[in-house]
Formats: C-alpha cells, structure tokens, sequence
C-alpha cells in the first residue's frame, strides 16, 4: 500500500513537471494576458458609468452591484473556460496517445500499474489547473477591488468549486483518453463543455420563462456533466447576498446568475469521479498498451 502511495506521488510530480515544460502554457498564459488586460479595461469602463447608470435605473437597481456581479460572472466563465482547455490539453493523450509514442509501456510495469499511472496523471492536471484557477481567480477579485471597490460573496467557497468543476473535466478527459485518439479526444472534451454551459443556459432561460419541464432538463444534464453543476452553484454563492430587481437582472444574463445545486453536491461529485476512475482502470486494463 505505502509503495504504492509513493509510486502515485513520484509519478504525479513526474508529470506535473512534464505539463509546466509544454508549450501550451505559452497559450494560455497569452490567452490569460488577454482576458486579464480586457477584463480591467472593462471594469475601469464599466465601474466609472456607476453614476450614468444610477440616473438611468432610479432607485429599483443598484448600478454598482449590477456591474460587479455582471463583470463576475464573466469572469468566472472565462476562468473555466481557460482552465478546461488547461486540463484538455494536459489529459487528450494521457493513455493512448503516450501508448501510441511508446511512453506508457515502461510505466506500466511492477509495481506500477496501470491504474496509479491514470490516478497520478489525473492528480498532475488537477493539481495544475487548480493552481491555475487560483492564481486567474486571484487576479480577477483584485482587479474589481482596485477598480470598483466590489467583491462578491463567499468568493473563496466559488473559487475552490471552480477548480474542483475543471478537475471534473479533466477527470473526463482521462477517460476519453483510453477510449480516443488525442484529437478526438480534445474535440470530445470541448464539446462536452460546451454541452454543459450550454445545458445551463437554457435553465436560466427555463426559469425566466417559468418552463419547469426545461428546467428539469437543464438540471439533469449539468448533474449528467456535474463541472456544469459546480460552476452554476459556484455562480449562485458570489450573488448570494443581493436581492430585488438587481439580483432579477444579474440572474438573467448567461454569465451573472446561477444556481444553488445544495449540500449533496460535493458527495454525488467524489461518487462521480470515482465512478469515471474504475471505468477509465477497467476499459484499460482490457487494452493492449
């Protein structure tokens, strides 16, 4: 058991250090340059039209709040967009393609088997991405602090879910991995993404039509694909503390609202992915690596 644990800890560290030299860390570290010179340029806008706003909406809606909790939501959109495509890139080939360039088979020998390669293949993404998100996250609430004075609520609980919504996906990845080739692979886990964001739209717009059948759909397939479920309840805490019409507006758009997925979240997740693990070590162990 102790040589095993140990084996997982060598080899995650082993591949945490491969995934910082690849070159798709130049991509997303410009990406994340982008967004981040965009996302202050708009906060900067978007906070000093507070006043315009506050004559234009009257006393109904906080102008201040409707921005920051917009501006948010944004945020966190493109924070789990950037670290799926983090953990894509650092899972597509985890099984198959290593198999295919001749790079698993030294590793999966005694006492390294196959299931501590994908379990420390698995902790290498999630522990990268989730550095990822922390930093991008970090950066974000301080850039609207320093151009707004604007935090949301329980922005550290949101923070964390957000990693834990692209470990999921790398989770799902790794599973892809064994079945697909990299592209394939790559293409799958971007359109599952974008299955579940797309899945939480149309509950938001379900419950502004009051369609209770489209909601239900919704809810199913973000509890189907659960990244989709965390990045909604993690939505749903940094707006827990407004009201009225301003939280009305922020829950209409596809980036402000959200919603509270409740305390069983957590536990369906870890049953999830331990569920995604055995399927990815069984349909493994039948293949010739």
């Amino acid at each position: 058991m102790i040589g095993s644990v140990r084996a997982i800890w060598v080899l995650a560290l082993w591949a945490i250090r491969e995934s910082v030299r690849r070159r798709v860390f130049v991509v997303v570290a410009l990406l994340t340059a982008g967004f981040l010179a965009l996302f202050g340029l708009g906060c900067t806008v978007a906070f000093a039209h507070n006043r315009a706003g506050d004559r234009s909406f009257g006393a109904i809606v906080d102008a201040h709040e409707l921005a920051g909790a917009t501006l948010n939501g944004l945020a966190m959109f493109a924070i789990l967009f950037l670290g799926s495509v983090l953990a894509t890139f650092l899972t597509l080939s985890v099984v198959r393609g290593d198999a295919e360039a001749g790079l698993l088979q030294p590793l999966v020998v005694r006492p390294v088997g196959r299931a501590q390669v994908l379990l420390a293949r698995w902790l290498a993404a999630a522990t990268v991405c989730a550095a990822y998100v922390a930093l991008v996250d970090v950066a974000v609430l301080l850039t609207l602090q320093v151009s707004g004075d604007w935090q949301p609520a329980h922005a550290v609980s949101a923070g964390l879910l957000l990693a834990l919504a692209v470990a999921v996906l790398a989770g799902l990845c790794v599973l892809g991995s064994v079945l697909l080739s990299s592209i394939a692979n790559g293409i799958a886990a971007f359109m599952l993404l974008g299955a579940g964001m797309f899945a939480g739209l149309l509950g938001q717009v379900g419950h502004g039509i009051n369609n209770p059948s489209l909601e239900h759909t919704a809810h199913l397939v973000s509890w189907g694909l659960p990244f989709e479920a965390l990045y909604q309840d993690a939505l749903a805490r940094t707006t827990a503390g407004q009201a009225g019409t301003t939280r009305f507006l922020v829950n209409l758009g596809p980036f402000g609202g959200g919603h509270e997925a409740g305390s069983g979240l957590l536990l369906y997740v870890a049953g999830y992915l331990a569920l995604v693990g055995v399927l990815s070590v069984v349909v493994t162990s039948r293949r010739d690596l």
